[in-house]
């Protein structure tokens, strides 16, 4: 037992990690158009940052092995816990992934992926090139997936550009989408109000509230004929 800063401590429950072992090593490739930035609270080290990448120019983080401690009681020490470089790459591909709007960890996810073994880039385009391609083939349909839910989420809410995510623009951006109306600067002449018969947030440029069908712009309701059933 010591003293550190007025502080009791005790040396034998220290989280030290043992030698590694320098052979153990997982390479995590990223063709995502996205910086990823993932804390693991739980072992150390804990931090993982994987710069943004492309099919012809994928971003490459090499990770070693990790530990975390396992308290026995308050006499013992700390053991402990080995976590392999592959557990690592799982999980920082994984805990990512996982639960991201429309990604099925299968056929549609994010471009990532992790190879046992450390690895440069001429090494992963040629001896991995089929796993890259795998990893493109899979972005990009998880791209065509996150577009055809901001057109639902668009026609829905008549225009309502809180209904399309910043991730959604991307993905349109990314598969060189044209002409999508939610893919403009909505810092600019969007106007959203309550409606005055349900409350609902809507664009005051669509002629009827898409929740109770009150009209709530005459002009663009008579503009299209619109006519009530009799």
């Amino acid at each position: 037992m010591g003293v550190l800063g007025g502080v009791y401590t005790n040396i034998h429950r220290r989280t030290i990690r043992s030698p590694q072992n320098p052979l153990d090593r997982s390479t995590i490739v990223s063709i995502f158009p996205i910086d990823l930035d993932e804390n693991k609270c739980t072992i150390e080290p804990p931090n993982y940052k994987v710069p943004r990448g492309s099919f012809d120019k994928p971003s490459l983080l090499v990770v070693g092995s990790a530990s975390w401690w396992r308290e026995l009681d308050d006499e013992q020490p700390l053991l402990e816990i080995p976590v392999s470089s592959i557990q690592v790459a799982d999980s920082v591909v994984k805990d990512y992934c996982n639960g991201i709007l429309m990604c099925d960890m299968d056929t549609r996810m994010p471009g990532l992926f992790f190879v046992p073994g450390e690895f440069d880039l001429n090494a992963i385009k040629t001896k991995y090139k089929m796993l890259l391609e795998a990893a493109d083939r899979k972005q990009k349909e998880w791209f065509r997936a996150l577009i055809n839910l901001a057109d639902v989420a668009w026609n829905r809410t008549q225009g309502n550009p809180l209904s399309v995510s910043d991730l959604q623009r991307m993905a349109a951006e990314e598969m060189n989408v044209k002409g999508k109306p939610w893919m403009a600067n909505y810092s600019m002449e969007v106007t959203l109000s309550n409606c005055p018969a349900c409350g609902t947030l809507v664009n005051t440029k669509y002629p009827m509230c898409s929740n109770c069908k009150a009209v709530i712009n005459e002009e663009a309701f008579k503009a299209l004929g619109l006519k009530f059933a009799q």
